[in-house]
């Protein structure tokens, strides 16, 4: 299974016959742009050189973990431009609806959802985001209208989390975009693999990351982690990758929380660059 990683949580999963994209964040608008409320559409030109690049010529289905900009922002289009049908919340609909995508290609889904594409078997699980901060206090806002572009990036409400258990044969894999638990949620799951998002672990009390770990990593027991949602994901995709300013995240620290667990337990830890690719 080759995983292309684009920054943020968006992972491109290809099995050498189907692909299946996990989040649709390409275009990374600017930290400014965010904060003084501008109108903001696709980097075309971008999703069209990235589709180039690693090819998605085989794409059929994009999954949606919610409905904030850096998670759902170009579904729309790279839906239109490939034909995958897309798979989310029905905040997740009004998006690739305000888009122009057909009803016929949108698949609105709720815990437990499961769906068998090719090879893939992915499962639904209900999440919980990260806690609010000042750039995302609208956690369980739903999008109730079809959202067209240009949009204001605050417009992307997010609508409801979720994870993906994804099996491949024999390999297991967890997708958990966001810092968060839900106690008990992962009872039963076990993963090879678990894509981990870790923006707030480097400002979280100790408390709270003894508790993130031990019903993520422990609870899987994956054999390896590897973060996502690290990077500044208002810094362009075509520059070289920034962490997330100090003020908002501490990256060296999450980092080094991240190793030091992994370290004591046991567990093989990689950092993958974006717009890199590798085989799991």
């Amino acid at each position: 299974m080759k995983v292309t990683f684009f920054g943020t949580t968006t992972l491109l999963f290809d099995d050498g016959r189907d692909q299946i994209l996990f989040d649709a964040h390409f275009t990374r608008p600017s930290l400014a742009k965010y904060v003084c409320g501008s109108r903001v559409t696709t980097d075309t030109a971008l999703c069209d050189e990235l589709m180039a690049l690693h090819p998605m010529d085989r794409l059929r289905a994009l999954f949606i973990s919610h409905t904030h900009h850096d998670h759902v922002m170009d579904a729309p289009y790279i839906a239109q431009q490939t034909g995958a049908v897309i798979y989310g919340s029905q905040s997740t609909k009004n998006v690739a609806l305000g888009g122009g995508v057909g009803e016929d290609r949108v698949q609105v889904f709720e815990d437990g959802s499961e769906y068998t594409i090719g090879e893939y078997r992915i499962r639904i699980l209900r999440s919980i985001h990260s806690r609010p901060t000042l750039l995302n206090d609208d956690l369980g806002e739903p999008i109730e209208e079809p959202l067209k572009q240009p949009a204001g990036l605050r417009e992307y409400k997010e609508g409801g989390s979720y994870d993906f258990y994804v099996e491949h044969g024999e390999k297991k894999i967890l997708i958990r975009p966001s810092f968060n638990y839900i106690e008990g949620q992962l009872d039963d799951i076990r993963a090879d693999v678990l894509f981990l998002g870790v923006a707030g672990l480097g400002k979280a009390e100790a408390e709270m990351e003894e508790k993130f770990f031990a019903e993520t990593v422990e609870k899987t027991g994956a054999s390896l982690v590897i973060p996502v949602h690290w990077d500044n994901f208002f810094a362009p995709l075509t520059e070289p990758v920034l962490e997330m300013p100090d003020v908002i995240e501490k990256t060296e620290v999450v980092f080094f929380r991240l190793a030091k667990y992994c370290e004591a337990h046991g567990v093989n830890c990689l950092i993958q660059y974006p717009r890199t690719s590798m085989a799991i």
